[in-house]
């Protein structure tokens, strides 16, 4: 049995899974990863109940509840928080709104409902890939050779999920779906980088209240959207309709921006960015899964086989954390330098 004591203290810290409080660390934020997925699919069913709303409507209705519910929740501590807030925090959370929220739904709802959901959510699922790549290249992470296996596997999940989709893409109006969806893939590839790296030079600040500061800045946004779809889209809608509407943003709002991002962002204060980067499959996941249920029907045999590729993937990601010491491979290790926000 080898002793503790033979084991330098560089390299118990910079194994992810070297003692047992890094492994917990670990595990708990691959729990938050799901979690955060589960609750994020949620964004892809919505455009379907409220098919009559367009995509700027969506994305209004839901961040403006959500930047009321950050607002209420954060006013006991705002006095606190905005002091400890420089010019540069104000410019990345205002960034990172616009990217991983107004912008990204606006392009997801525009892919939904010019496209399909499993269209929207195959080339969303290619976010493991390009996240991954971009966190291989920080210092001291796990070699991209380690990764590939892991890529491999969760480019041919995303491939398995939505290949029949595509395939039957024909018309403008779905090849413009499809060019939203790869909008939605680039904007949020920068949002989960630039946010990773913002948690990680901000270790002052909780990742719920980073969240919620988030989610005011988003509602801002999302009042400017008001008079913008006041004058290009003034469609008329049923008094049932709104209520639906309302209920679907709230609901929206509360489960994958408030809870879905708290989630989301402990789990990337936990694990590598190249590790963070595995967790987005899950919201492409439960994305179809939800679909799914609505459509009531079982999945074919080419999702089924996505879903076994993405489990792999992930698996096999972890694996190679596992194998390699990484010591600036812990967001909470990684320096001020290139950070998107």
């Amino acid at each position: 049995m080898i002793s503790l004591a033979a084991i330098p203290r560089e390299a118990s810290l910079s194994s992810i899974t070297a003692t047992p409080s890094a492994a917990y660390r670990t595990y708990l934020g691959l729990a938050f990863g799901v979690a955060a997925g589960a609750l994020w699919g949620l964004v892809f069913l919505a455009p379907e109940l409220v098919h009559s709303f367009s995509p700027l409507e969506l994305a209004a209705g839901r961040y403006l509840a959500y930047g009321v519910i950050s607002v209420m929740l954060i006013l006991p501590r705002w006095r606190a928080l905005r002091a400890a807030l420089r010019p540069r925090d104000w410019l990345s959370l205002a960034w990172l709104a616009l990217a991983g929220n107004t912008l990204y739904y606006v392009l997801v709802a525009s892919a939904v409902q010019l496209g399909s959901v499993a269209m929207a959510s195959l080339v969303v699922g290619f976010l493991p890939v390009t996240v991954t790549l971009i966190g291989s290249r920080d210092r001291g992470a796990v070699p991209f050779r380690a990764l590939l296996p892991s890529l491999l596997l969760c480019a041919a999940g995303a491939l398995s999920i939505g290949w029949q989709a595509v395939a039957a893409t024909t018309g403008g109006t779905a090849l413009l779906g499809l060019v939203c969806a790869f909008g939605a893939l680039a904007s949020w590839t920068a949002y989960a980088v630039g946010n990773s790296r913002c948690l990680a030079r901000l270790p002052h600040l909780s990742a719920h209240d980073w969240s919620l500061l988030t989610g005011v800045v988003t509602g801002a946004q999302a009042l400017l959207l008001v008079p913008l779809i006041a004058i290009v889209q003034p469609v008329q809608h049923a008094a049932a309709d709104w209520l639906q509407f309302a209920g679907v943003s709230i609901g929206v709002a509360v489960l994958a921006s408030i809870c879905g991002n708290a989630l989301w962002n402990r789990m990337s204060r936990l694990l590598p960015l190249t590790l963070v980067g595995q967790m987005i499959v899950f919201e492409t996941v439960f994305a179809l899964l939800y679909g799914f249920l609505w459509e009531q029907r079982w999945p074919q045999v080419s999702e089924v086989l996505a879903f076994i590729f993405v489990l792999a993937g992930v698996i096999s990601c972890l694996r190679a954390h596992r194998s390699h010491a990484a010591p600036a491979t812990h967001p909470d290790a990684v320096s001020d330098g290139p950070a998107a926000g």
